[in-house]
Protein backbone atom coordinates (compact mmCIF):
# COMPACT_ATOMS: atom_id res chain seq x y z
CA UNK A 1 0.00 0.00 0.00
CA UNK A 2 1.44 3.42 -1.09
CA UNK A 3 2.89 5.84 1.85
CA UNK A 4 0.81 8.81 2.45
CA UNK A 5 2.90 12.09 0.80
CA UNK A 6 3.63 14.39 3.67
CA UNK A 7 2.06 17.57 2.46
CA UNK A 8 4.65 20.54 2.32
CA UNK A 9 5.48 23.37 4.39
CA UNK A 10 3.63 26.44 3.50
CA UNK A 11 5.66 28.82 1.09
CA UNK A 12 8.41 26.51 1.32
CA UNK A 13 10.95 26.57 -1.26
CA UNK A 14 12.76 23.46 -3.65
CA UNK A 15 15.76 24.49 -2.13
CA UNK A 16 14.53 24.89 1.42
CA UNK A 17 12.70 21.38 1.18
CA UNK A 18 15.66 19.68 0.07
CA UNK A 19 18.37 21.41 2.98
CA UNK A 20 15.05 19.85 5.22
CA UNK A 21 15.32 16.81 3.99
CA UNK A 22 19.16 16.85 4.44
CA UNK A 23 19.13 18.07 7.69
CA UNK A 24 16.23 16.07 8.94
CA UNK A 25 18.27 13.15 7.83
CA UNK A 26 21.91 14.61 9.21
CA UNK A 27 19.71 15.35 13.09
CA UNK A 28 18.50 12.00 12.73
CA UNK A 29 22.26 10.10 12.67
CA UNK A 30 23.84 12.59 14.71
CA UNK A 31 21.23 11.48 17.30
CA UNK A 32 22.19 7.84 16.79
CA UNK A 33 25.65 8.68 17.42
CA UNK A 34 26.23 7.95 13.13
CA UNK A 35 27.54 11.36 11.85
CA UNK A 36 30.63 11.79 11.54
CA UNK A 37 32.66 14.90 13.37
CA UNK A 38 35.34 14.52 10.40
CA UNK A 39 36.05 13.76 7.15
CA UNK A 40 36.67 9.81 6.91
CA UNK A 41 40.50 9.21 7.07
CA UNK A 42 41.57 5.94 5.08
CA UNK A 43 44.18 4.38 7.50
CA UNK A 44 47.50 4.42 5.73
CA UNK A 45 51.05 4.28 6.63
CA UNK A 46 54.46 5.54 5.87
CA UNK A 47 57.25 3.36 4.33
CA UNK A 48 60.56 3.17 6.01
CA UNK A 49 63.68 4.78 3.78
CA UNK A 50 66.67 2.11 2.58
CA UNK A 51 69.56 3.80 4.03
CA UNK A 52 70.86 4.56 0.26
CA UNK A 53 67.71 6.46 0.54
CA UNK A 54 68.26 8.63 3.24
CA UNK A 55 71.54 9.23 1.82
CA UNK A 56 70.68 10.89 -0.85
CA UNK A 57 67.54 12.51 0.95
CA UNK A 58 70.64 14.04 3.27
CA UNK A 59 72.81 14.70 0.73
CA UNK A 60 75.08 12.49 2.89
CA UNK A 61 77.52 9.21 1.71
CA UNK A 62 75.64 5.54 2.75
CA UNK A 63 79.17 4.50 4.29
CA UNK A 64 79.05 7.48 6.95
CA UNK A 65 75.39 7.09 7.96
CA UNK A 66 76.49 3.22 8.57
CA UNK A 67 79.13 4.52 10.76
CA UNK A 68 76.86 6.54 12.73
CA UNK A 69 74.96 3.91 13.35
CA UNK A 70 77.60 1.06 14.40
CA UNK A 71 78.68 4.08 16.82
CA UNK A 72 75.42 4.55 18.25
CA UNK A 73 75.16 8.06 17.13
CA UNK A 74 71.57 9.12 15.83
CA UNK A 75 68.75 7.33 15.99
CA UNK A 76 68.78 3.32 16.16
CA UNK A 77 67.70 2.21 12.40
CA UNK A 78 65.68 -1.09 12.28
CA UNK A 79 67.82 -3.60 10.65
CA UNK A 80 66.03 -6.41 8.35
CA UNK A 81 67.43 -9.21 6.50
CA UNK A 82 71.57 -9.45 5.31
CA UNK A 83 71.93 -6.08 8.03
CA UNK A 84 69.92 -3.64 5.99
CA UNK A 85 69.15 -0.71 7.60
CA UNK A 86 66.22 1.32 7.30
CA UNK A 87 65.07 4.61 8.61
CA UNK A 88 60.86 5.98 8.96
CA UNK A 89 60.59 10.09 8.30
CA UNK A 90 60.63 10.85 12.17
CA UNK A 91 64.26 9.13 11.96
CA UNK A 92 65.44 11.17 9.38
CA UNK A 93 64.23 14.61 10.96
CA UNK A 94 66.35 12.83 13.80
CA UNK A 95 69.39 12.55 11.75
CA UNK A 96 69.14 15.98 10.25
CA UNK A 97 68.92 17.28 14.08
CA UNK A 98 72.03 15.35 14.59
CA UNK A 99 74.07 16.47 11.93
CA UNK A 100 73.19 19.89 12.26
CA UNK A 101 74.47 20.25 15.98
CA UNK A 102 77.78 18.23 14.87
CA UNK A 103 78.44 19.70 11.23
CA UNK A 104 77.19 23.24 12.21
CA UNK A 105 78.71 25.09 9.20
CA UNK A 106 76.00 22.58 7.12
CA UNK A 107 73.16 23.45 9.31
CA UNK A 108 71.30 24.99 7.05
CA UNK A 109 72.04 22.07 4.62
CA UNK A 110 70.69 19.46 7.18
CA UNK A 111 67.69 21.40 8.83
CA UNK A 112 66.61 24.02 6.98
CA UNK A 113 64.09 25.20 9.27
CA UNK A 114 63.31 29.06 8.78
CA UNK A 115 65.21 30.72 11.43
CA UNK A 116 64.82 34.44 13.45
CA UNK A 117 63.95 37.09 11.38
CA UNK A 118 62.67 34.90 8.41
CA UNK A 119 59.15 35.23 7.33
CA UNK A 120 56.91 32.57 6.84
CA UNK A 121 56.59 31.76 3.41
CA UNK A 122 52.87 30.79 2.19
CA UNK A 123 52.24 29.54 -1.41
CA UNK A 124 48.99 29.82 -2.98
CA UNK A 125 48.67 27.04 -5.77
CA UNK A 126 45.75 28.91 -8.24
CA UNK A 127 43.21 26.39 -9.68
CA UNK A 128 44.61 25.09 -13.04
CA UNK A 129 46.05 21.93 -14.64
CA UNK A 130 47.23 19.42 -11.96
CA UNK A 131 46.79 22.14 -9.50
CA UNK A 132 45.08 19.33 -6.95
CA UNK A 133 48.58 17.08 -7.55
CA UNK A 134 50.94 20.22 -7.51
CA UNK A 135 49.93 21.02 -4.24
CA UNK A 136 50.11 17.63 -2.84
CA UNK A 137 53.99 16.79 -4.14
CA UNK A 138 55.09 19.98 -3.09
CA UNK A 139 54.02 20.04 0.34
CA UNK A 140 55.43 16.00 1.06
CA UNK A 141 58.43 17.10 -0.77
CA UNK A 142 58.89 20.32 1.47
CA UNK A 143 58.24 18.22 4.62
CA UNK A 144 60.92 15.18 3.35
CA UNK A 145 63.58 17.68 2.80
CA UNK A 146 62.61 18.86 6.74
CA UNK A 147 60.55 21.73 6.67
CA UNK A 148 57.44 22.18 8.76
CA UNK A 149 54.80 22.13 6.82
CA UNK A 150 50.75 23.21 6.72
CA UNK A 151 49.07 22.42 3.67
CA UNK A 152 45.19 23.73 3.39
CA UNK A 153 42.37 22.75 0.98
CA UNK A 154 39.83 25.54 -0.09
CA UNK A 155 38.61 23.38 -2.40
CA UNK A 156 34.52 22.24 -0.84
CA UNK A 157 35.05 19.16 -2.95
CA UNK A 158 37.72 18.02 -1.24
CA UNK A 159 40.04 17.17 -4.22
CA UNK A 160 43.54 17.58 -2.62
CA UNK A 161 42.11 16.56 1.25
CA UNK A 162 41.26 12.55 -0.77
CA UNK A 163 45.12 12.94 -2.01
CA UNK A 164 45.91 13.05 1.86
CA UNK A 165 43.48 10.23 2.60
CA UNK A 166 40.69 12.02 3.86
CA UNK A 167 37.41 11.22 2.15
CA UNK A 168 34.94 14.18 2.65
CA UNK A 169 31.57 12.86 3.49
CA UNK A 170 28.04 14.03 2.29
CA UNK A 171 26.49 14.53 5.22
CA UNK A 172 27.21 17.78 6.98
CA UNK A 173 30.64 18.30 8.90
CA UNK A 174 30.97 20.91 11.60
CA UNK A 175 33.46 23.10 12.03
CA UNK A 176 36.17 21.14 9.90
CA UNK A 177 37.88 23.11 7.31
CA UNK A 178 38.98 26.49 7.14
CA UNK A 179 35.22 27.84 6.60
CA UNK A 180 35.49 27.09 10.72
CA UNK A 181 38.10 29.96 11.05
CA UNK A 182 36.70 32.50 8.85
CA UNK A 183 33.13 32.37 9.35
CA UNK A 184 31.06 35.71 10.22
CA UNK A 185 28.57 34.23 13.57
CA UNK A 186 29.78 32.87 17.29
CA UNK A 187 30.21 29.26 16.11
CA UNK A 188 34.07 30.67 14.71
CA UNK A 189 36.95 28.54 16.03
CA UNK A 190 40.62 28.92 16.29
CA UNK A 191 42.73 28.03 13.57
CA UNK A 192 44.24 24.94 15.50
CA UNK A 193 41.43 23.34 16.18
CA UNK A 194 41.17 22.85 11.97
CA UNK A 195 44.23 21.59 11.36
CA UNK A 196 44.83 17.63 11.07
CA UNK A 197 48.03 15.01 11.27
CA UNK A 198 49.34 13.38 8.13
CA UNK A 199 51.19 10.34 7.98
CA UNK A 200 54.39 12.69 7.01
CA UNK A 201 56.19 13.81 10.22
CA UNK A 202 56.22 17.29 9.75
CA UNK A 203 53.34 18.01 7.47
CA UNK A 204 49.83 18.93 8.85
CA UNK A 205 46.81 19.65 7.00
CA UNK A 206 43.16 21.29 6.61
CA UNK A 207 40.73 19.61 4.99
CA UNK A 208 38.40 21.19 2.42
CA UNK A 209 34.66 20.13 3.39
CA UNK A 210 31.23 21.54 1.49
CA UNK A 211 31.21 23.84 4.37
CA UNK A 212 33.78 26.37 2.41
CA UNK A 213 31.12 26.52 -0.01
CA UNK A 214 28.34 27.53 2.37
CA UNK A 215 30.89 30.18 3.54
CA UNK A 216 30.94 31.59 -0.24
CA UNK A 217 27.32 31.89 -0.34
CA UNK A 218 27.57 33.51 3.21
CA UNK A 219 30.32 35.90 1.82
CA UNK A 220 28.04 36.78 -0.96
CA UNK A 221 24.90 37.83 0.62
CA UNK A 222 26.71 39.90 2.98
CA UNK A 223 28.69 41.84 -0.49
CA UNK A 224 25.22 41.77 -2.07
CA UNK A 225 22.96 43.38 0.99
CA UNK A 226 25.75 45.60 1.63
CA UNK A 227 25.12 44.68 5.93
CA UNK A 228 28.63 43.56 6.42
CA UNK A 229 31.40 43.44 4.45
CA UNK A 230 32.85 40.04 3.72
CA UNK A 231 36.21 40.44 4.80
CA UNK A 232 37.24 36.79 4.20
CA UNK A 233 40.77 37.87 2.97
CA UNK A 234 41.66 39.66 6.10
CA UNK A 235 40.02 36.64 8.41
CA UNK A 236 42.48 34.11 6.41
CA UNK A 237 45.69 36.59 7.40
CA UNK A 238 44.97 36.83 10.40
CA UNK A 239 43.97 32.93 10.97
CA UNK A 240 47.48 32.26 9.51
CA UNK A 241 49.23 34.29 11.89
CA UNK A 242 47.99 32.57 14.23
CA UNK A 243 50.17 29.41 13.63
CA UNK A 244 52.81 30.99 11.64
CA UNK A 245 55.90 30.05 14.76
CA UNK A 246 54.89 26.30 14.04
CA UNK A 247 55.41 25.97 10.35
CA UNK A 248 58.18 26.94 8.08
CA UNK A 249 55.60 26.87 4.72
CA UNK A 250 51.73 27.35 4.08
CA UNK A 251 51.16 25.19 0.73
CA UNK A 252 47.29 26.45 -0.20
CA UNK A 253 45.54 24.79 -2.82
CA UNK A 254 42.99 27.21 -3.99
CA UNK A 255 39.99 26.14 -5.04
CA UNK A 256 36.73 27.25 -7.43
CA UNK A 257 35.81 30.09 -4.82
CA UNK A 258 35.84 33.25 -5.18
CA UNK A 259 36.38 35.07 -1.28
CA UNK A 260 38.43 32.41 -0.31
CA UNK A 261 40.59 32.72 -3.60
CA UNK A 262 40.61 36.33 -3.06
CA UNK A 263 42.11 35.29 0.79
CA UNK A 264 44.38 32.90 -0.52
CA UNK A 265 46.13 35.39 -3.12
CA UNK A 266 46.17 38.28 0.14
CA UNK A 267 47.81 35.40 2.50
CA UNK A 268 50.26 34.37 -0.08
CA UNK A 269 54.15 35.59 -0.24
CA UNK A 270 53.89 33.83 -3.41
CA UNK A 271 51.65 32.56 -5.96
CA UNK A 272 52.43 29.15 -8.21
CA UNK A 273 50.01 28.99 -10.89
CA UNK A 274 50.44 25.56 -13.38
CA UNK A 275 49.19 25.02 -17.02
CA UNK A 276 49.59 22.17 -19.45
CA UNK A 277 51.26 22.75 -22.73
CA UNK A 278 49.25 22.80 -24.39
CA UNK A 279 46.88 25.89 -26.83
CA UNK A 280 43.53 25.59 -25.18
CA UNK A 281 45.21 24.83 -21.88
CA UNK A 282 47.08 28.13 -22.28
CA UNK A 283 44.19 29.66 -23.25
CA UNK A 284 42.36 28.53 -20.32
CA UNK A 285 45.79 29.82 -18.09
CA UNK A 286 45.02 33.22 -19.56
CA UNK A 287 41.58 33.11 -17.47
CA UNK A 288 42.88 31.99 -14.60
CA UNK A 289 45.35 35.19 -14.79
CA UNK A 290 42.46 37.37 -15.20
CA UNK A 291 40.81 36.06 -12.12
CA UNK A 292 44.22 36.30 -10.22
CA UNK A 293 44.38 40.03 -11.33
CA UNK A 294 40.40 40.80 -10.88
CA UNK A 295 41.46 39.68 -6.98
CA UNK A 296 44.78 41.19 -6.55
CA UNK A 297 43.35 44.46 -7.86
CA UNK A 298 40.02 44.35 -5.65
CA UNK A 299 42.44 44.45 -2.47
CA UNK A 300 44.50 47.10 -3.58
CA UNK A 301 41.34 49.26 -3.94
CA UNK A 302 40.91 48.42 -1.01
CA UNK A 303 44.08 50.19 0.41
CA UNK A 304 45.98 47.04 1.01
CA UNK A 305 48.68 46.34 -0.92
CA UNK A 306 50.08 42.87 -2.22
CA UNK A 307 53.99 42.32 -2.44
CA UNK A 308 54.31 38.92 -3.41
CA UNK A 309 57.74 37.50 -3.08
CA UNK A 310 57.07 35.57 -6.42
CA UNK A 311 54.42 34.60 -9.09
CA UNK A 312 55.81 31.55 -10.78
CA UNK A 313 54.10 29.27 -13.75
CA UNK A 314 54.53 25.75 -14.23
CA UNK A 315 54.68 23.34 -16.51
CA UNK A 316 52.57 20.00 -15.75
CA UNK A 317 51.42 17.18 -17.64
CA UNK A 318 54.31 17.40 -20.10
CA UNK A 319 55.25 15.48 -23.33
CA UNK A 320 59.07 16.52 -23.78
CA UNK A 321 58.54 14.48 -26.74
CA UNK A 322 55.05 15.87 -28.71
CA UNK A 323 56.37 18.51 -31.32
CA UNK A 324 53.16 20.87 -30.50
CA UNK A 325 54.26 20.87 -26.82
CA UNK A 326 57.55 21.58 -27.30
CA UNK A 327 56.04 24.93 -29.20
CA UNK A 328 54.22 25.33 -26.43
CA UNK A 329 56.56 25.41 -23.98
CA UNK A 330 59.03 27.53 -26.12
CA UNK A 331 55.87 30.26 -26.47
CA UNK A 332 55.44 30.71 -22.58
CA UNK A 333 59.69 30.51 -21.81
CA UNK A 334 59.42 33.20 -24.36
CA UNK A 335 56.58 35.53 -22.93
CA UNK A 336 57.06 34.49 -19.26
CA UNK A 337 61.18 34.63 -19.02
CA UNK A 338 62.78 33.03 -15.73
CA UNK A 339 58.81 33.41 -14.06
CA UNK A 340 58.19 30.11 -15.55
CA UNK A 341 60.20 27.26 -13.53
CA UNK A 342 63.07 25.69 -15.58
CA UNK A 343 61.75 22.27 -14.28
CA UNK A 344 58.64 20.62 -15.77
CA UNK A 345 56.78 17.56 -14.37
CA UNK A 346 56.33 15.13 -17.38
CA UNK A 347 53.29 13.10 -17.97
CA UNK A 348 53.71 10.02 -15.75
CA UNK A 349 51.91 6.87 -15.61
CA UNK A 350 53.75 6.30 -12.24
CA UNK A 351 51.85 9.47 -10.90
CA UNK A 352 48.64 8.12 -12.02
CA UNK A 353 49.07 4.79 -10.96
CA UNK A 354 50.15 6.06 -7.34
CA UNK A 355 47.03 8.19 -6.75
CA UNK A 356 44.86 5.10 -7.97
CA UNK A 357 46.59 3.46 -4.86
CA UNK A 358 45.79 6.72 -3.00
CA UNK A 359 49.66 7.02 -2.18
CA UNK A 360 52.20 9.74 -3.15
CA UNK A 361 55.06 8.31 -5.36
CA UNK A 362 57.09 9.80 -2.21
CA UNK A 363 54.76 7.11 0.00
CA UNK A 364 55.79 4.48 -2.58
CA UNK A 365 58.72 2.28 -3.67
CA UNK A 366 59.74 1.82 -7.55
CA UNK A 367 58.99 -1.68 -7.14
CA UNK A 368 55.57 -0.50 -6.53
CA UNK A 369 54.72 1.47 -10.13
CA UNK A 370 58.39 0.25 -11.83
CA UNK A 371 61.57 1.45 -11.77
CA UNK A 372 61.94 3.02 -14.84
CA UNK A 373 58.44 4.94 -14.66
CA UNK A 374 58.97 5.70 -11.09
CA UNK A 375 62.68 7.37 -11.34
CA UNK A 376 61.52 9.59 -14.24
CA UNK A 377 58.80 10.83 -12.40
CA UNK A 378 60.49 11.11 -9.10
CA UNK A 379 63.19 13.60 -11.13
CA UNK A 380 60.61 15.65 -12.52
CA UNK A 381 58.67 16.13 -9.07
CA UNK A 382 61.86 16.88 -7.32
CA UNK A 383 63.42 19.18 -10.41
CA UNK A 384 60.36 21.22 -9.44
CA UNK A 385 60.22 20.87 -5.66
CA UNK A 386 63.92 21.75 -5.86
CA UNK A 387 63.48 24.96 -7.51
CA UNK A 388 60.65 26.17 -5.24
CA UNK A 389 62.74 25.26 -2.18
CA UNK A 390 65.47 27.67 -3.72
CA UNK A 391 63.15 30.75 -4.18
CA UNK A 392 62.05 30.21 -0.52
CA UNK A 393 65.93 30.13 0.39
CA UNK A 394 66.26 33.68 -1.81
CA UNK A 395 63.37 35.50 0.08
CA UNK A 396 64.97 34.20 3.40
CA UNK A 397 68.45 35.64 2.42
CA UNK A 398 70.28 32.30 1.86
CA UNK A 399 72.03 31.00 -1.00
CA UNK A 400 70.95 28.33 -3.57
CA UNK A 401 71.04 24.58 -2.20
CA UNK A 402 68.75 22.41 -3.91
CA UNK A 403 69.56 23.45 -7.63
CA UNK A 404 72.50 24.44 -8.83
CA UNK A 405 72.63 27.42 -11.19
CA UNK A 406 74.62 25.78 -13.72
CA UNK A 407 72.91 22.11 -14.00
CA UNK A 408 70.03 24.27 -15.50
CA UNK A 409 69.32 22.58 -19.15
CA UNK A 410 66.50 24.81 -20.60
CA UNK A 411 66.08 22.50 -23.79
CA UNK A 412 65.17 19.68 -21.77
CA UNK A 413 62.66 21.50 -20.32
CA UNK A 414 63.65 20.86 -16.63
CA UNK A 415 66.15 20.66 -14.03
CA UNK A 416 68.58 18.39 -12.10
CA UNK A 417 68.71 18.16 -8.50
CA UNK A 418 71.84 17.63 -6.83
CA UNK A 419 69.82 14.11 -5.46
CA UNK A 420 66.39 12.42 -6.55
CA UNK A 421 65.19 13.39 -2.55
CA UNK A 422 63.43 10.53 -2.37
Amino acid sequence: MPQPVSPPHEKETTSERIWRDRKEISDRLSERGAAPKDPTAFPRTFRSFSLGEVAEILGVSGSYLRQLSIDGLGPTPETGTAGRRSYTLQQINELRAHLASTRPKEALKFCPRRRDGEKLQIISVAVGSASTTTSFYLAQGLALQGFRVLAIDLDERGSLSKMFGYLPTGLPVHNASMSAVLRYDDDRVSMGSVILPTNFDGLNFVPGTFELGEFEEESSRRYRSKRGYPDASIRMVDALKEVEDLYDVVVIHCGHGSFLTAGAYEAATGVLMTVRPEWPEISSMTLSLGHFWHFVSLIEQAGRPVAHDFIKYLVTRHDPRDLSQQEAVALLRDSLGNNLLTATVWESGAISQACTKHRSLYELSAGDVGRSAYEQAMETLNSTNAEVMDLICQVWGRPPIYVSQASRSTTAGKAKSPSRMA
